[in-house]
This record gives structure tokens, C-alpha cells and sequence, in this order.
């Protein structure tokens, strides 16, 4: 049997229009040129290739595109909106996170936290959600730095980034969201929200592994330092030759979901509504996170069944029963953790995520294949 690929929120497929723009910029009879290279045609088309597919990112998250520094990923935007806020540091020395982010930002913020810096981990509620109140709370006159996600990777939940972007502000703090999970997801517009930083990736949106962003609005510029150094590219915050072809991919691929997300988004609603109520129905098993404050891409369950074995169901499913992040490790998701579950039921629960090719025949198969694994 073929299994049934709902794994999207680890990776995403390249899109088959994405592939073709990125074929025409990486052959000899192409845009191959170092991007660098201004005083060629070759290196001045393939400029000309990265600051269109600069522009077309910059659309679909409502952000002037000189405001954009090319990475290799979310996880080199994390790290580069952390440890180049702190490098640059006068004075402040204290950092908000929460013990729901992604291990880009949990690991950078411990090892900031190993050379001095104090890093005040938030608790989520019982929700799964870290609210604005909680930190509003947390901020202190020496707080530098918040960093939190927009879409949570392991459970789908929504954090409100806009109204803590306010309460940072008014404080004075720089803020940061990883939005690696978020675009073509939600609605994101950095002209209106009080975000300072913010990380994208492109394979999370049908585009190619390897290649990323970050966001640095203008309260940001001066205050970060460039973490890898050797020719000062990308306005010196970020050295190293661009991949053009890549970053191509990223462009085109932040173009079409921009073009598709409402419709996209409508019929995903549809599919993991059909999912979360088909499997919800069946006997112990419950959501993990909030139910309503939520991407309908990501459904997160524990199947409440001592007996319950998460290898007969990967037979026949694609899915995490942990985050990507975490499957070096056999520790239980420190998200689920948080949440406040046991470890036993951490190992239990399964992440399932929807995206651009599930099909109803998938989400059916799916309902019936974990009925399958539960006791009749």
C-alpha cells in the first residue's frame, strides 16, 4: 500500500511551476552568473533574477524588499535574528521566548544564555497558546529581545503576534516571529504589524530546501550584527554567493501562494475539518491545543490507548509523531511537553498535516487507517 503522505508542516514538495523557473537558472545556456558579478551580463541578469524574486517575497508578507536578507533557511534567519541582536547589544541583556519555539530558537536563546544573557522561558496556557498578557508580564526595562512563533509547528496553533508586537513596542524591545509555518498560510502584512524580525523558509511553501529569509524593519537596522562574514553581501548582514536558482525558487514559489492562498486555504479548511471530526469520534483520542486559534493545515492528536503503537500506523502514513526538529532525538516533543502532557502520552500523539496535494481519498484513507489501530 502506498502510503499517504500528511507530513506538510515538515516539508513541502517543490511545486512543478517552481522547478521550471529554477531549471531556467541553473544551466550553462541560463541565468547561471554570480549575481555579484556586476560587470557582466551574466552576473547582471542573474542580479536581476534575485531582486525580482526579492520583490515577489516581499508581496506576499506586505514588506518593502529592501527590507529582505537572503539565509539558507528559517533555522540561519533564527539564528541571525538572536545572535545578531545580541551581538550588538548595548546594555540590555534580557530575552523573551517560550518553551513552545522551534529548536532554531530554542537552542540559539540557550547559548545565548550560556554567554550571560537571561532568557525568561514562557509557559503556554492550557490552550497551548502563550498569550499577550503573559508577555507583557515578562518584559523588563533590560529586555532586548522577544522571539516567538506565528504558527506553531507542532500543533497548528495561532499566536497573536499582533497585539504582543504592540505591547513589545511600547516597551522599547526589539521583537522577532518565525514565520516559517505562516506563509501561504495566513495573512501576513509587516507594513502594518509592530514585528521587527521575521524568518521565512522557503520548502514550507512548495518551494526548494536550502534557502530562507529574514525580515529586518527598519527599528532593526543597527542593531543586529552579521553572523557570517567574507565579502559583506546583503547589505553586509549576511556574506556568501547567492544561490540564484534557489532563490528564484523561493520567489516563485511566495508568488503562487500568494496567488492561491485564499482558494488553498478554503479547501483545506474543508479537508481537516472532515479529518479532525472523522478522528476526533473515535474512542481516546483528543486534540492536542487550542481547537479554535488555529491553521486548519495542522492537527495535532494523542491517541489515549496504552496499547497504541505508533509504528503499525506509519505502514500506511507519512506523518511526525514528533517535529522534524526533534527526530535526532528519542526524547518526547518538549511542545507536548509544555502542554502539559506526560511522556507517555508525548510518544502517543501524532502530528498530521495537511497541504496543496492532499485529497479527500487521503483524509479518508487516513480516518481509517488509525481506526484500524484501535482496539475494535
Amino acid at each position: 500500500m502506498t502510503e499517504r503522505y500528511f507530513d506538510y508542516a515538515a516539508t513541502t514538495p517543490i511545486d512543478d511551476g517552481v522547478i521550471q523557473d529554477m531549471l531556467a537558472h541553473m544551466g550553462r545556456d541560463s541565468t547561471f552568473g554570480n549575481p555579484a558579478s556586476a560587470s557582466h551580463s551574466y552576473g547582471q541578469r542573474a542580479r536581476h533574477a534575485v531582486e525580482k524574486a526579492r520583490r515577489q517575497v516581499a508581496e506576499l508578507v506586505g514588506a518593502n524588499a529592501d527590507n529582505l536578507v537572503w539565509t539558507s533557511g528559517a533555522t540561519e534567519s533564527n539564528n541571525l535574528a538572536l545572535k545578531g541582536v545580541a551581538a550588538a547589544a548595548q546594555g540590555r541583556r534580557h530575552i523573551v521566548t517560550s518553551n513552545l519555539e522551534h529548536k532554531a530558537v530554542l537552542d540559539t536563546a540557550r547559548q545565548l544564555e550560556s554567554e550571560g544573557f537571561e532568557v525568561t522561558w514562557l509557559q503556554p496556557d492550557a490552550d497551548g497558546l502563550i498569550q499577550p498578557e503573559a508577555v507583557a508580564a515578562a518584559l523588563r526595562e533590560d529586555t532586548l529581545l522577544v522571539s516567538l512563533m506565528c504558527v506553531n509547528n507542532e500543533l497548528g496553533t495561532l499566536t497573536d503576534i499582533a497585539t504582543i508586537g504592540e505591547r513589545v513596542r511600547q516597551r522599547g524591545a526589539l521583537f522577532h516571529v518565525d514565520a516559517a509555518q505562516a506563509t501561504g498560510k495566513v495573512a501576513i502584512d509587516l507594513a502594518s504589524l509592530a514585528v521587527d524580525l521575521m524568518s521565512f523558509s522557503a520548502h514550507k511553501s512548495y518551494g526548494p530546501k536550502g534557502i530562507g529569509a529574514l525580515y529586518v524593519g527598519e527599528r532593526a537596522r543597527g542593531l543586529i550584527q552579521a553572523q557570517i562574514h567574507g565579502g559583506g553581501h546583503e547589505q553586509g548582514l549576511r556574506s556568501g554567493t547567492l544561490a540564484t536558482h534557489q532563490i528564484v525558487g523561493m520567489g516563485s514559489a511566495f508568488a503562487l501562494a500568494g496567488e492561491l492562498m485564499e482558494e488553498e486555504n478554503r479547501r483545506i479548511a474543508g479537508l481537516g475539518a472532515q479529518l479532525r471530526e472523522g478522528l476526533l469520534s473515535l474512542p481516546g483520542v483528543r486534540l492536542n491545543g487550542c481547537a479554535r486559534q488555529r491553521v486548519p493545515h495542522t492537527l495535532n492528536l494523542c491517541i489515549d490507548h496504552p496499547w497504541f503503537n505508533v509504528e503499525n500506523l506509519s505502514r500506511s502514513l507519512a506523518f511526525s509523531s514528533t517535529s522534524a526538529c526533534n527526530s535526532a532525538s528519542s526524547a518526547p516533543s518538549h511542545v507536548l511537553l509544555a502542554l502539559g502532557l506526560d511522556a507517555s502520552q508525548a510518544y502517543r500523539s501524532i502530528r498530521l498535516s495537511l497541504g496543496r496535494y492532499t485529497k479527500l481519498e487521503d483524509v479518508e484513507a487516513a480516518i481509517e487507517a488509525i481506526r484500524h489501530c484501535l482496539p475494535q
